[in-house]
Order: C-alpha cells, then structure tokens, then sequence
C-alpha cells in the first residue's frame, strides 16, 4: 500500500462524498480493475458491503453511553449532587457515599446497554461473514468470499434458496425464460413468490461476466422498496431500460431458480432493506409526560423545603447570644456570616433531601413495563393457533396508553375482515350469475360458530321494487344435514392452506349452471377463432393478473400450521344455530325499511335455479359439480393442472384465476413474454404477453396486451374499479349486438351496485382491440418511458392511459371477503367501554356500509349521515346546516334523557374538502359528536392525515390498526399503532407498536391489559412520590430540632438501603402483579375501562392528596417517638433507629392498603423486605464500629429490641399514621363505591353467580328501551343542494349525486328475520 497525502485523502473524500450525493450514478464492472490499489477503482466511492449497527465501540462505550443517559435529565441532577457533595462547605455526608446510589443506576444501565449492543455486535459479524459467490477474472469462475467482500460494480451469483447480498441489477438466470423468482418475506412479510426479469436486451442464454461492457446509470439510494429507477448504455450509446422488476433486493430468498447472476448497484448500508432499517421508535406516553410535570412540582417542592431550612439556619444563627463550641472555625479563625451560612445550608439541604427526587422511579418503570409486557405475550387467549403466532410488543414504553384510548382507527379489509377473497357473482354482458350452488358451498364450508356470528354475518340486503341478488332457493334439511361436518371443513380449510390464499375456502368455485352452458354454447358458436364476449370474459380474469404459476413440488411451506381441537356446545344453542341457519338459507327475509310492509310481501325466490343435489361421500355431504365435457375426456384434460399452484399478490387475483379454472380456462404458465392458458375443450393457447400496466393507485386498474394466438390481434384485457373504468367505456361490445344488449353497461352498473350493497368487493373486466399501426406507435413512446430517469412514474402512467381507452365492457366481478370472528362483538364491547370507532377504507360506500352493519359499527336504529359533495360550496354548506341541527337537537330541553346515536358515511373526495384548514373545526366538531365515523374511498394519506387531526384538535388518545401496507401511514400517525399480521404481508406489523393476528384480540388487549399496565403503573408512581416524600420528611422534621444544620439522626448508608433495598422490591411487584379486577369482569363489563379514558387514575388532585397523606404520616412517625424520648438522654442515631423501623413499617403497609389481588409472590415480597431490612440493620450496627466517625451505629438495633418501647412505639405510630387512608378507603367504599369497588364484589361472587350477573345486567343494558329521536330534516342550503330525508337505503345515485347528498338514515338496514 503506497503512501498518500493527507491532501489527497482530503481530495478523494470530497470527490467521493460528491459522487455518493449525485442523483445519477454511472457504475461500471470491477473485472478490468481487479488486483489494483483501490485508488484506482471506479466505483470506490461507494460504500461496501459490511454493514454495522452497533452503537458503541469498545474504546468509546463509557465516554458515548454516558453522554447518552445524560439526555435524561434526572441523571444529569443526581450527578450534580454528588458532585456538589464534595464541596467541604457544602457536603450533607461523606461524598464518596452520596455517589452510590447515582453510580448504580448508571451502571445498570449501562451493562443493558453493552448487552443489547453486544447482541448486535454479534449479528453484523454472523451476517458479514456468510458466503457468498463473487466472480473472478484471474480465476475465470465464481469464487467464494464473503458478504463483506462484495463492491459495488461486482458480479455476484445466488443459487436457489439462497440469500440475495446486495441489490443485485438481474443479468442472468437459470431459467430459459430468464426469470427468477423471489421471496421477500424478510422485507415485507409477505411469502408468496414474485418474478423479476433480467434487463430487456440483455438477454442471452449464454452470460459472461468479462465480457459485459456496459455502463449502469441508476438513481441515488432510497428506501422505496417498490420502485428502482435505471438504464444499461450499450457500447453503440442503445440504452435498456430497467425497474424494480430487474432488482434483486438484499434480504430477499431466490425460489425456484437454480440460480441467478446480477451485477451490484447498492451495497451495504445504501441497500433499500438497510435503508427502511430505521430501528425502534421511541414513543413518549401520556402517563410519562405526566410525570415529568409532577416531577418538576417535586423540584419546586424542595427548593421550598431548603430555602425553609436555610431560612431557619440564618435565624437560629442570629439568634444565638454568641458562639457555642460547637461552630469550629477555619485555620484562620473566621467563621461564616449567618446570611453565607444559610447560603451554604441551602446546598446542603439539597444534598440531604435529594430523595424527594425518586432517582430510581425510572428505573422501576422501565422494569415493571418489562414485567407487563411479559404476561400480555404470554397471554394464551392472544395466541392464534392458525397462524402459531402470538402478540408482539416493539414498543416497550407505551404499554399504559393501551389503557387510556379513545379513538380507535380501524382499516377494513384484512382487518375487520379475513382479507380470503371468495368468488360469488359475477355478471356478463349485463347478464347477471348468482352463482347460488357456489354459495351453499361456502355457507358450510366457513359456517360461523356462534349464535352471534350467525345474525352478524348476515349481510343486509337493499330492498329493490325490479331485480334482486337473492337466488338462493335450497332445501333447508339438506343445508342442516351438513352442519356436523363444520369443524371437520374448517380444520381441513387451515390444514390445505400452505400457500398465501390458497385455502379451499377461496380456491374451489362450484360453477353456475346456466353460464356453463352459455360458456359452452360461446365454444361451438365462435369456431376456431375464440372471440365470444364470454370466452373473453374468463380469459380476461386468467390473464389480466400478475400470477406467478409453480409446481407443487417445488412449492415451500408459508406456514405450519396446527388444527384446531373441536369444542363441544351447548345443545339448545347447537339446535338454535341449526334453526336460525337453515331458516336463512332456504329463504332471505328483506330488511325492514318501513313499518308499513308486510314481511311476506318482502320475500322473494329464485323459481329459475332448481335447488342444488348432494351425493353422499365419504360419510360426509358433498357438492355435485357440472361439467362441459364427459368426465373421462375432463379427467384427462385436466389432470395435469391439478399440481399447480398459484402465487398470487393479492388475494383479489387468486379468487379471479381459480374462478376461471372452475369454468375450465387454466392459467398453466407465466414468463415475462407469453401466458400458457387451456380451454375448457383441452386446447392450449399461448399468448405472446407484449406488455403490463400494472396496477396503481391512481389509475385503479390494471391491464395486459397480448397477441392472440389464432387471431394474431393485439388485445389490451383491462381489470379495475367500476368508477375508474365505466368512464373509459367507448362502443358496445360489438355492433351487431341487439338494441337491448346495448345496454351492457347499464345493466351491468346496476348489478354493480346491488353487488355494492350486498357488501362484495366489485371489479370490471373490459377487452380493446388494438391496431397494428397504433401497437408500433404507442411501443415507441413505451419504451421511452421505461428508459426515462426523470418524471419516470410521469412518464410510464402517460403511455397507460394513452392505451386504455374507448374501452369494451366484458362484464363485472362480485367478491366476498368475509368479516373476521367475533368482530361485532369486539366493536361492541369498544363502544361500551366508551372508545369512539372509525372504520377508513378504500372500497365504494355501498360496500363500507354494508360491512358496517354487519359489524355493529352502524346500528338498525342510528341516524345515519351520508355526505358525498362534488364542490367546497356545498361541502360547506351541508357540514354547517347538519352541524346547527346536531346542536339545536342537543340543546333542546325535551331531548335531555333521549341518546340520539349518530353516524357519519363520508367519502374520500369530500373528506378532503372537509379536512381543508377552514372546515377543519366544523368538521371535527361533526365527527365528535357521532357515535362512529365510516370514511370511503379514502387514500392512505387520506388515514393519516385523519388521525392527526382528530388526535391533534382533540386531544385524544388514539390507536389505529391495520394489515397492509396502505395503512402504515396511519399506524405511524396515531398514538399507538397496531399491525395485523394477515394476507397482506408484514409491512403494518413491521411499523406498528403492538402486532396481533385477529381483530377479535383488540378486545381483551384494551380493556384488560390496557386497564391493568394502565392503572398498575399509575398507582405505582403515585406510591413512589409518596415513599419519597414520607421518608425524607423525617429528615425535613428533625432540622427544627437540630439548628437546621444539615444533620440527619439515620445513618447514612442505611438511608441509602432504604430506597435501594428495603422498599424497591414492592412497589416493583406491585407495578406488574397487581389485579384490581378479574380479566372476566373487565370483559363482562366493558364500561369499567372508561376509569382510565381522560384524567384516568393519575389525576392533578390524586398526586397532591398522595403528597398530603405523606407530609401528615412523616408528622406521625417523627413526632410520636420524638414525644416518647423528649427528655430522655438517647443519642442521636437510638432516636433515628425507631423512626427508620417505623417509617419502613407504615410505607409497606401503605402499600398493603392499595393492593387489590395478593397472591404468593406479594407475600413473598413483603414480608422477604421487611426480614432483609432487619437482617442488614442487625449485621450492619454489630460489624461497623467506626463506619461513621465520630458518631457509630454499634448495637443501636440490638438495644432498642430488648427495649418493649421500641415495640408500642412502633406499633402506635404506624397505626395512627395508616388509620386515615384505611378509614378514607373504608368509607369511600362503602358510603359511594367507584364501578371498580363494585366489580370488585363481583369478583368475590361465585363463578356461576358472576356470570348470571354480568348476562342479566348486559341484557338489561341492551334491552333497556332507550326514548331516541329522530332529527328534523335540515334546511336546505341552496335550491341546488337539498337534503332530503330518506326512509330507504341510499342507492348509488344518492351517494354518488351530482352536486352532493346529504342522507339521514333511520331505523336502516334491518337484518333478517329467522323464523
């Protein structure tokens, strides 16, 4: 190695620094510069591959961990003051004892630290020293190294379950369509594959290293997982462009693949994994920030105490007639002024009483949040055995917020609901296909388990004069038949569920009857060329979706999964679920709208569809499925289909694919240039796959251009959301079609909206014919776009856009995604616990308020506001005329004992106009005063920005949950956020505080957990202030006896146990066992959590009433034994022995006062506290003879225990310091009992009795006929803008209107009747 300069080192950072900073960067291969200096390296500007998260390094750990705790600021003042010991004029005791206590904290403190570092230390070594392979010139083959060896500019291969090192540029793969598949669970969660492509014009089937010439142009690190800017320039100035699909990231597996070669454009800490690696958050709860404001009252607290002791000081000074032997003066004879003294004293005081301070409050809180959060993981009732996982808890400093929530923030889908997309409908060509034999299926297959979900799974259903969605006509025998195979479907639905949404729950479709036959018809008509509308259809759904196909074979495991055991239920209520069940399926009685109707005028059947056959197999019922083809000629065709398996993204793509395979057009294979898909007769066709526009929230569809193979036509099949694609519709089908079928696009609007409000997910499917002429002309302006750097995403959106229009409408997709178990209930019993819920999502409002009815956030009887405006006039008028009406109502003397529950449904578009910064206070003004809020076709910026404003203008605690990706702005946004680890991937659980698997699990994790980590820390720092204060008191006391000389009758080392020993170990158990009531009481009567909402436990006047017991309990414990000794000739540590004795025994009985539950462990505690303070006092006053020159503890504790006044004396003055908090405690209680003292009582009762309790009281509480009112219909702002009142359920025109709608809903949606 030459020697340089400092100058040039100084040059070649900065040229580095410039490099790394620039927006393009111009990477070339390391193969020519292998072997020389590095000096001479292109691309040594950029980082390598060793990557370190450590904090510390070994020389630096005490200078920076120190620097560190000092942030905290309590430590900053206990260091003051062992430092200020050390002054002679100043010091309270021996300086080298006032350090103890500080050094101890730190010390702990810091070998946490080392440890956690050390764990790191160990994890970057392990992850830089894994193997890699790295190409080699000298050796012309792939060597092995080290992950830490690999350079930007570097060929690396990765083989098949590998690892990927850095971000890789794909140049190469194994397979001869040059695809590699990846798994990016360590990224984002999610397991399913995904395909990446080698860079278009590299591909070669033969791949040399050496002899690739190329310069990589890509864009400057960025931790955006999902888009990858860059081109390769050819040697001939060509370039090829590249995205995030040609992007190996670091962190991912290679599936599938044998192998894989990419060229390293990022390396270590610039890699996109390492970039989103941002370590904790650190969140600061509310129950913390009030303690930092008590703390500093305790400041102030004994800055008042001192000045009164330097104060007395100067006084007792003065007032001597001269100066007693006592007061020595310095070498050269001259003794302080009385006013200095007192100066001085005031330091000393501070010295002395430092303990008002709790130095080791946050050391507990830190251990007892620990402690918390070790019985909420281990929580089995938090434990999903589908998944095999249990809650998680990233955050360890905001576990008491969970007790003091508000507001919760909920996403829809995936979280209220099981995110398993199902195929139910669909409608072709404006004709509609119920599909009801399909579900049948799926009424026995994910059949609820409870009465419950059985009234809350129904879906309520719009009341239509024309057509209705109910087809289901089925014999009632036969559907109660089937109910013993329940569970034995549901285990055999998890135990097949090893692919990401691929249980049979979402993957077997039993087809329509009547579109089978359509389908067949289609076939025989279209001849050889393959274009009916109807084949067109389902091509569409196999085609139109990014669908990774692989083997069974080769398939890995997503989860292992353990069923579940079968419970036994009670038979009345088995035989009521069978009655109430089949009762629904045989025939759906409408919801009530009016009272006026009759319900047998609101019935109808489906006499078109016959009632679906069952044929016995296997002991159990199975469903009889139709064919096109005779049965040897299907089991033929089809056979080799039947080892494939889907990878899809999303689970809206699987439901489509696998529905399509129902009616016989298998997706067999997928490269990034052709789609493999057989038709039902057996025929293969390949389609040349020219390009994909793939999905994005803007455009809100997707599409694909394919060559057809017979037809050689260029066909753009196009996928997406009914608004974003019905106005790109341009002529019908085909001009030949008849006059009625032209209206395809109404009637399938209209199926639409019934799919809508029947709660199904809805997508349209649309084909375009695209010339030859116009294919070569948009390619150009394509391939432009791909190659582009600047306004990339700009760019590629324009080209999208440009080609889907004047679009063909196929037909339309219904998809349920069912809600998630025990999610009425849990949103019940949230709103009974006095939490405000939201529900923000992204599906049409029909759809919301469907689930929303489903779910119990909206209510038969809740007014119910919708508000769809297309202007802020409007918006503005509407949010004043219903605000004013809201409040006349309110303040209206007759509707003093009247609960008008009032909903709010807003959509996406309004919502931003409401959000805007002059209707931001009317708005929020609105939203509190409704019961729940359901905001539709929201964004994800749209969640966030929600949370913030009502977090910030109310000043509520607010939690927000959510599964996917979309919701992580959310999560972050609000004061608590909490991932759902569903189908979508890891990404909410990855930036939440809390992760669970089911929604249901919110509700024990609030009002149990919340209430207990809530009142159990709060009641412990209340305690903790009191212990402080108490005990430094007795020192505050005896200064008016002793000249407020700074002198304290306790030895010093045995105060320093005292707070470090003797009463540390209670109130820490205290903080973590402590139960004041039941988890099945807590449950049972949700409104219990609403003691923690608000103020909560830790209340402005509970600290200061705590501090006023302290200073009168010091009073007893001093001045009790200083009245028994008056006059007696004790010396000064016989009288400080009692009141150290006594003080120990009122604290720890203070504490056996608030303790609630006592178990073991309590006893354990407290009584192992007071032998340990015995123990050590009795070995510390026989061994230390001069510990404490010139004055000595020898024998003071043996002496005062064979003294029988050392005994009444204790005795009395721990209950007279005790009897006003027992006698406050036993009156309040008694005299007007809090709802926890009355659940309390509860939890004495038998189990047997405690149930019937809580069920009659929730019976009673629900059944109590609360008087509700209904609101005047507002005034209308304008002529343009009425608001109306509706009786019936808002229809699409109502919501979607063409100024605005303003719907108030009462007595809505009715659920159906089980008779």
């Amino acid at each position: 190695m030459t020697w340089r300069s400092p100058l040039a080192l100084m040059r070649d950072a900065l040229r580095g620094q410039r490099a790394r900073e620039k927006d393009l960067r111009n990477l070339v291969s390391n193969l020519p510069y292998e072997g020389l200096e590095k000096a001479k390296q292109p691309n040594r500007h950029f980082p390598s591959n060793a990557i370190k998260t450590t904090k510390y390094t070994l020389l630096l750990f005490i200078p920076m961990n120190l620097f560190e705790q000092f942030h905290r600021l309590a430590n900053i003042y206990f260091v003051g003051l062992a430092i200020l010991n050390f002054i002679p004029v100043v010091n309270a005791f021996q300086p080298e004892v006032a350090l103890i206590p500080i050094c101890v904290i730190l010390s702990l403190t810091a070998l946490k630290d080392a440890w956690e570092d050390f764990r790191r230390y160990q994890s970057d070594r392990k992850l830089n020293n894994t193997p890699c392979l790295i190409y080699s010139r000298k050796e012309k083959q792939f060597m092995e190294r080290r992950w830490k060896d690999v350079r930007v500019g570097d060929f690396v291969k990765v083989v098949c379950n590998e690892i990927v090192p850095a971000d890789l540029l794909l140049l190469h793969t194994s397979d001869p369509n040059s695809v590699c598949h990846i798994e990016t669970a360590n990224l984002d969660g999610e397991t399913n594959l995904k395909q990446r492509t080698v860079v278009s014009g590299l591909l070669n089937s033969e791949f040399e290293p050496e002899s690739f010439s190329g310069i990589v142009v890509c864009e400057k690190p960025n931790n955006n997982l999902n888009h990858f800017k860059c081109y390769v320039e050819k040697p001939d100035k060509e370039r090829a462009g590249a995205g995030i699909e040609s992007l190996l990231l670091r962190g991912c597996t290679v599936r599938n693949t044998d192998h894989a070669v990419g060229f390293v454009v990022y390396a270590g800490h610039e890699t996109k994994s390492m970039l989103n690696n941002n370590g904790p958050r650190y969140k600061r709860s509310k129950l913390e920030r009030k303690l930092n404001i008590d703390v500093i009252f305790c400041v102030i607290l004994l800055f008042t105490m001192c000045l009164v002791g330097a104060l007395g000081h100067f006084l007792w000074l003065q007032a001597l007639p001269g100066i007693p032997p006592y007061l020595v003066p310095d070498s050269s004879g001259h003794l302080d002024s009385p006013s200095l003294s007192g100066f001085y004293m005031f330091f000393t005081l501070i010295i002395l009483l430092q303990i008002l301070i709790p130095i080791s409050l946050y050391v507990s809180i830190e251990l007892v949040k620990i402690g918390q959060i070790f019985f909420v993981t281990n929580d089995t009732d938090l434990f999903d055995e589908e998944t095999d996982s249990r809650i998680q808890c990233k955050a360890l400093n905001i576990t008491e917020d969970l007790g003091q929530i508000e507001y919760v923030f909920s996403d829809k889908t995936g979280t209220l609901t099981e995110n398993k997309m199902v195929f139910r409908r669909c409608s072709i060509m404006g004709t509609e296909y119920p599909h009801k034999e399909n579900a049948i299926r799926l009424a026995v297959l994910g059949e609820p388990e409870s009465e419950e979900e059985v009234i809350f799974d129904q879906r309520p259903q719009s009341l239509q004069t024309g057509w209705s969605l109910d087809a289901e006509d089925t014999n009632p025998r036969d559907t109660t038949q089937r109910r013993g195979s329940r569970h034995r479907s549901k285990v055999t639905g998890i135990a097949q569920s090893d692919v990401a949404f691929s249980s049979p729950l979402e993957t077997e479709v039993i087809p329509d009857k009547k579109l089978l036959q359509q389908i067949s018809r289609a076939e025989s008509s279209s001849g050889s060329r393959k274009t009916d509308p109807y084949l067109d259809f389902f091509l569409a759904l196999a085609i139109c979706n990014t669908v990774v196909v692989s083997m069974a074979t080769a398939q890995r495991r997503r989860v292992s999964v353990s069923p579940r055991s079968c419970h036994s239920t009670n038979l009345l209520e088995r035989l009521s679920s069978l009655v109430k069940n089949s009762g629904s399926s045989c025939c759906k009685r409408k919801p009530e709208r009016n009272r006026t109707f009759s319900e047998s005028s609101v019935v109808e059947e489906d006499h078109f569809h016959p009632s679906v056959k069952m044929e016995r197999n296997g002991g159990g019922y199975g469903l009889q499925t139709c064919s096109l083809h005779a049965a040897s000629q299907s089991d033929k065709a089809v056979a080799p289909s039947d080892n494939l398996r889907y990878e899809a993204e999303s689970p809206d793509e699987a439901a489509l694919v696998y529905a399509a395979k129902a009616y016989g057009f298998i997706l067999l294979a997928r490269t990034p240039d052709s789609v493999t898909v057989r038709l039902p007769s057996g025929e293969d066709l390949v389609f040349k796959v020219l390009d994909t526009l793939t999905f994005d929230s803007n455009r809100k569809r997707m599409s694909v251009l394919v060559q057809h193979p017979i037809t050689k036509e260029y066909v753009l099949y196009t996928k997406g959301a009914d608004y974003a694609i019905m106005e790109l519709l341009g002529t019908p089908y085909a001009e030949a079609l008849s006059g009625k079928q032209k209206n395809t696009a109404a009637d399938t609007q209209h199926h639409l909206d019934c799919y809508a409000k029947e709660g199904l997910r809805t997508l349209c499917v649309t084909k375009k014919v695209v010339s030859a002429k116009v294919y070569e002309s948009w390619s150009v302006d394509r391939q432009r776009a791909l190659a582009a750097i600047d306004n990339k995403e700009e760019l590629i959106m324009d080209t999208a856009v440009q080609l889907e229009t004047n679009l063909s409408l196929l037909g339309a997709t219904g998809i349920e995604d069912r809600l998630q178990e025990n999610v009425p209930d849990t949103i019940m019993a949230l709103r009974e616990a006095g939490i405000q819920v939201w529900v923000l999502t992204g599906d049409k409002p029909e759809t919301a308020v469907n689930i929303g009815y489903a779910c119990r956030l909206l209510e038969e009887e809740d007014l119910v506001i919708n508000m769809s405006c297309r202007s802020k006039i409007t918006c503005t008028s509407i949010l004043d005329c219903t605000l004013e009406e809201v409040r006349r109502y309110g303040e209206d003397p007759r509707n003093v004992d009247t609960c008008p529950d009032i909903a709010l449904v807003i959509d996406g578009r309004t919502l931003t106009m409401a959000l805007s910064p002059d209707l931001q206070e009317r708005f929020v003004d609105l939203a509190k005063r409704c019961r729940s809020v359901l905001c539709c076709r929201v964004t994800p910026l749209q969640k966030s920005r929600v949370v913030k404003v009502i977090r910030e203008k109310l000043k509520v605690m607010t939690l927000a949950v959510g599964d996917g990706a979309n919701d992580v702005n959310m999560i972050q946004a609000a004061d608590i956020g909490i991932g759902i680890s569903g189908q979508e991937g890891m990404q909410a659980v990855m930036a939440s505080d809390f992760a669970i698997s089911r929604f249901r699990h919110l509700k024990k994790l609030l009002l149990v957990h919340g209430h207990w980590c809530y009142t159990r820390l709060a009641n412990m720092i209340i305690y903790f202030f009191y212990k402080n204060v108490a005990y430094v008191n007795l020192l505050f006391w005896y200064q008016f006896f002793c000249g407020f000389s700074g002198t304290a009758m306790i030895d010093y080392w045995l105060m320093i146990f005292f707070n470090l020993f003797f009463t540390s170990a209670p109130p820490i158990m205290f903080g973590i066992m402590d139960k004041d009531v039941s988890a099945e009481v807590l449950l049972g009567v949700p409104e219990l959590y609403r003691t923690g909402q608000g103020a909560g436990e830790y209340k402005f006047s509970t600290f200061w009433v705590s501090i006023l017991d302290a200073f009168y309990q010091s009073l007893v414990c001093f001045f009790i034994p200083y009245l028994a000794y008056q006059d007696s000739d004790i010396d000064i540590f016989t009288f400080g022995t009692p009141l150290n004795t006594i003080s120990l025994f009122t604290i720890l009985l203070h504490l056996s006062i608030e303790i609630k539950a006592w178990t073991v462990v309590h006893w354990v505690i407290m009584l192992g506290s007071v032998a340990l303070y015995f123990v050590v006092t009795l070995a510390y006053s026989a061994i230390c003879v001069t510990c404490n020159p010139p004055s000595n503890p020898y024998w003071i504790l043996q002496s005062q225990m064979a003294d029988p006044m050392f005994y009444l004396i204790c005795l009395i003055s721990t209950v007279v310091a005790l009897l006003p908090r027992y006698t406050f405690h036993v009156m309040r209680n008694s005299i007007t009992p809090s709802p926890i003292v009355q659940a309390r009582h509860l939890d004495r009762l038998d189990h047997s009795e405690r149930e019937q309790w809580i069920k009659e009281w929730r019976s009673f509480r629900g059944g109590g006929q609360v008087k509700r009112s209904r609101l005047s219909t507002p005034p209308s702002p304008s002529l343009e803008t009425p608001a109306d009142l509706f009786p019936e359920s808002p229809t699409t025109a109502e919501i979607m209107g063409d100024d605005f709608t303003l719907n108030v809903i009462s007595e809505n949606y009715q659920r159906p009747v089980h008779t």
